[in-house]
């Protein structure tokens, strides 16, 4: 197996695009190469603990309403084309998302990181959820499969606050300015939300290497 990292941020919406257009590539694989670990990406590092409103954020971020509803009437149309159907008027705050990234952390060591990331995503861009409550997190991780008591304790504790800001902080160095960005092999970036069809191509080199070897 080839190892996939991908740093992201669950309140990304092009992580989730970038994430539908992947698995569709992975999907017409018989035998899929990726050894899939994803990795802490704040897009808010400063945003307060409490997190913001969510119209407020974008409109601070993009400049005003008008640029806000432009730039995600074309996410929303991107999400579409990838197979998403995502309620953006449903989502009120904007959060924190240091305690997702701890819930993923935990969900990896226990080889449940794919369902968690999942149910992160479709909380917050499908349902509407504040995925920096503890309540909503503790819940994403009782369906995963994971000790929901023991993650609440966690959860109001600062156990792996730093490591996620060091892995934060690591990704940075490294060049990551953006999210999605994959590394394939521990060598190759691939930035941004790629079409399955790059996706497909860089399996088949992968593919054609190792049965060159």
């Amino acid at each position: 197996m080839i190892k996939l990292d991908i740093m992201s941020d669950p309140i990304c919406p092009w992580c989730y695009i970038g994430k539908a257009l992947l698995e569709q590539a992975l999907a017409a694989e018989p035998d899929p190469p990726f050894a899939i670990e994803w990795h802490p990406f704040q897009l808010n590092p400063e945003m307060p603990p409490e997190g913001m409103d969510r119209r407020a954020y974008l409109e601070a971020k993009f400049g005003g309403r008008e640029a806000a509803v432009k730039t995600y009437a074309q996410i929303a149309q991107k999400a579409e084309e990838a197979g998403l159907s995502l309620d953006f008027g449903a989502i009120a705050r904007t959060p924190n998302t240091i305690d997702a990234h701890r819930l993923i952390h935990w969900a990896g060591i226990e080889g449940r990181q794919q369902d968690v990331v999942d149910a992160l995503f479709r909380a917050y861009f499908e349902e509407g959820r504040d995925i920096g409550e503890h309540d909503t997190l503790a819940d994403i991780a009782d369906a995963a499969g994971m000790d929901a008591a023991a993650v609440r304790r966690l959860l109001t504790s600062d156990a792996d606050v730093e490591e996620i800001r060091t892995r934060d902080a690591q990704a940075r160095e490294m060049g990551v300015t953006a999210v999605p960005t994959f590394i394939v092999a521990g060598q190759h970036a691939v930035p941004g939300a790629q079409p399955p069809e790059l996706w497909t191509r860089v399996i088949a080199e992968i593919n054609a290497r190792q049965d060159g070897e």
